[in-house]
């Protein structure tokens, strides 16, 4: 297994803003550690003939497991709404619990997301924005630790994906010991399975979208 990096293509979590002002950066796929001890993970993948309608309509219309596991048969576990009432709009804040098999291992977590749309003037169309942590499904405990961020970025034949993690944002802990606070192999294991599951998601999106999205919907880009 290769070894994190600390060159200057790791993008510090204070500079996301950066992936707004450059379509492209020194790393778009990767794994490295920044300066302040965060594991930065890299996924890109173009989606041709998809939309941004299409990736709010996804979102806000997966919540079982049947669901999840289409977008990664493999990896994909289980996965609900904590708090469904929410789901009804695509632009919204929701909980999703879920689990996957990352690196040997079968991670909890959970994650905030957020989708935002005001970013049309940098050639975005959306931003699904959310926090990381490991989530205990018995006692419902949550540790968050890590941040992520899905930019949609119109294309002249569909839409690129631009997936980026920052794991190992723990409180009072030190860049060091930031760095070693995840076991090695599990940023690489992320990284792939992003890629993955938005290459097997771009296959089935736009007829997913056709038979099951609103025909009233969003002509949004």
């Amino acid at each position: 297994m290769a070894t994190p990096t600390t060159l200057q293509s790791g993008l510090r979590l204070s500079d996301a803003k950066l992936l707004l002002e450059n379509p492209y950066l020194p790393m778009e796929a990767g794994v490295a550690v920044t300066e302040d001890g965060h594991h930065h993970i890299a996924a890109s993948t173009y989606m041709k003939a998809s939309t941004g309608a299409m990736i709010d309509w996804w979102f806000g219309w997966i919540h079982n497991t049947e669901q999840y596991k289409l977008w990664h048969p493999r990896d994909h576990v289980f996965s609900d709404w904590e708090d469904p009432a929410t789901t009804a709009a695509p632009i919204s804040v929701v909980t999703i619990l879920f689990t996957n098999t990352l690196g040997r291992t079968l991670p909890n977590s959970r994650f905030h997301f957020a989708t935002r749309t005001d970013f049309q003037t940098a050639g975005y169309s959306t931003a699904i924005c959310g926090k990381v942590g490991n989530w205990n499904d018995t006692t419902g405990e949550v540790v968050y630790g890590g941040h992520l961020i899905h930019l949609i970025k119109v294309e002249p034949d569909g839409i690129r994906m631009r997936s980026r993690f920052w794991l190992g944002d723990i409180p009072g802990l030190s860049a060091e010991e930031r760095k070693a606070a995840l076991p090695r192999e599990f940023p690489f294991a992320l990284m792939q399975h992003a890629a993955e599951e938005m290459a097997i998601l771009s296959t089935i999106l736009p007829d997913m979208y056709e038979q099951h999205a609103p025909k009233s919907g969003s002509n949004k880009l």
